[in-house]
């Protein structure tokens, strides 16, 4: 087992991830196998951020948004916000994928908002994570082990992201709205926080340094 990484050698705005590493497999540099979810308000980078680091490392990349439900893409061609019930069959959808991809033993990457705790317990545990009427019942899979990579700025930087973007537009109320959904992950959760301040480069290093620290 990989011991885990002084808390002195991580980057400032990163937390301690060894939580990822009590599996046995034939992960990146012989690490146990990883999977990272690169999460964060619209217009923070998750899919530039996301698939340059899997570039980078050769690992698989997916991106959420391609996961959504006919139903889900007509409701936000039509500028309709989704709800939960919206999502909650997408993100167990894409807990499948990434349950797919640990069986395998695959080192895998995945860009989606994930904005809510609720939202991440699913993308961990499936759709167990909201089957709290019968807490006592086990559960048919482990909790799968996700290091959570939150790209975070202030509503001023995503803005100016936003506007830069060649045919995209969010309203600032919209962007607001992001932002009062997002509960960034907190302890006990298995996260780190980027600042969204750096370089491309400097945030994808940042989250590769935290991953292989140790």
């Amino acid at each position: 087992m990989v011991a885990p990484p002084r808390q002195e050698e991580l980057p400032r705005h990163a937390r301690p991830c060894c939580s990822r590493l009590p599996r046995e497999g034939s992960g990146a540099a012989g690490l146990a196998m990883v999977l990272v979810v690169v999460m964060g308000v619209s217009g923070a980078g998750k899919t530039t951020v996301g698939s340059r680091l899997a570039a980078k490392l050769g690992w698989k990349f997916y991106d959420a948004d391609d996961y959504h439900s006919p139903e889900n893409k007509k409701k936000m061609a039509e500028g309709m916000a989704l709800n939960d019930e919206d999502r909650i069959p997408w993100l167990c959808a894409l807990h499948d994928i990434l349950r797919r991809e640990h069986l395998s033993r695959q080192d895998a990457v995945l860009a989606c908002s994930a904005l809510k705790k609720m939202y991440r317990h699913v993308l961990v545990s499936g759709a167990s994570a909201i089957e709290s009427n019968h807490p006592e019942q086990p559960r048919e899979s482990p909790a799968l082990q996700i290091l959570f990579v939150h790209l975070d700025g202030s509503v001023d930087t995503i803005a100016g992201r936003l506007e830069t973007r060649r045919g995209h537009f969010m309203p600032p109320e919209l962007l607001k709205s992001q932002f009062e959904t997002l509960e960034p992950p907190r302890a006990p959760e298995n996260f780190i926080t980027v600042s969204l301040e750096k370089s491309l480069p400097e945030v994808v290093l940042e989250i590769e340094r935290a991953i292989f620290s140790g």
